[in-house]
């Protein structure tokens, strides 16, 4: 007899499963499949990959999934959340191809053993960039959707950050010291907009999603801009692609109303700027008053993207040809 799923820390009956990865000069290292199957058998299904200093916690996203046909699948990526192992430094790797292994396998456990022939996959900020990587190297034929939310397209800052000598200069160090950290400046005002004890809405581990973010290092970062320069040149996912995000970003220097109804995480112009760079069918929707992750918005501007992404879903994805 199989053992019975372990019930995940969302409770009953959200379920959960580690998958052991290859080590890395670290040690161990994992990543862990979080699940709600629906009570009616489905081939559709939904995998959500979370972005940087983030885990999955979106059991009300992963609901709404569920009332539309669809078993909810959330992915830690390996040194996030529940896939964080003390001897790990937290978010770090050095190419973001490291993360198609557990792309890889929990798309096995989705479609091969779960049965699951059409599937949704959900990436928000630096794991709206990975999956579009994966999705555009893997060419799944079960990919049924890719669903970007505030994805992480370009690097935000001043235009000097992104020039040639500038990027140069990250390549080397980031080649030779890549575990040294980057010194920037971090006032917690989104994690704070969001967690239930400091006046947001969600209740979320701050172990695993800290007010004060986790270190940026340099090889982690030179992993990043080999990402966004692969996406900007072109990318070819062929399934629809529905890039979400709030339609303004702000720089607020204290917890105002743009902390709760702005992107203070990226420049939403990049996104508008790059969202076309992933596929040739792609549908772009700034949301009025959205957060940076947007289905963690207050709830008008939440329920405006649930809107959205149910009309994409509907024109698009469930449409049999």
């Amino acid at each position: 007899m199989s053992e019975p799923p372990e019930i995940d820390i969302l409770g009953e009956p959200w379920t959960v499963e580690t998958i052991p990865l290859d080590d890395d000069f670290e040690g161990e290292v994992v990543a862990t499949l979080v699940s709600r199957r629906s009570e009616t058998p489905t081939e559709r299904a939904v995998l959500h990959v979370h972005g940087f200093s983030d885990y999955f916690f979106h059991a009300e996203f992963g609901a709404w999934w569920l009332e539309r046909g669809h078993d909810a699948y959330g992915v830690d990526l390996r040194k996030y959340g529940r896939s964080l192992r003390p001897h790990q430094s937290a978010t770090y790797v050095a190419d973001l191809e490291e993360y198609f292994a557990e792309l890889d396998a929990a798309w096995e456990r989705i479609t091969v053993r779960d049965g699951h022939t059409k599937v949704v996959v959900s990436g928000h900020s630096t794991g709206g960039l990975v999956v579009s990587l994966w999705a555009d190297s893997r060419q799944p034929p079960e990919l049924a959707g890719l669903l970007l939310n505030s994805p992480w397209l370009d690097l935000q800052g001043p235009p000097a950050l992104r020039t040639a000598p500038v990027g140069l200069l990250l390549e080397q160090v980031g080649r030779r010291q890549p575990m040294r950290e980057l010194r920037r400046e971090v006032r917690g005002h989104y994690a704070r907009s969001l967690h239930r004890d400091h006046g947001g809405e969600w209740e979320f581990d701050l172990r695993w999603k800290p007010v004060e973010s986790f270190p940026v290092r340099l090889g982690w970062l030179r992993a990043i801009r080999r990402g966004h320069a692969r996406l900007q040149a072109g990318l070819s996912v062929q399934a629809p692609v529905l890039v979400l995000s709030s339609d303004r970003s702000s720089n607020p220097q204290e917890m105002d109303e743009d902390v709760y109804s702005t992107d203070i995480v990226l420049d939403v112009r990049q996104i508008r700027r790059w969202a076309t760079a992933v596929g040739p069918h792609v549908t772009y929707v700034a949301v009025p008053g959205a957060v940076h992750d947007v289905v963690l918005s207050r709830p008008e501007p939440r329920e405006r993207a649930y809107d959205e992404i149910d009309r994409w879903l509907d024109a698009y994805v469930l449409r049999e040809v």
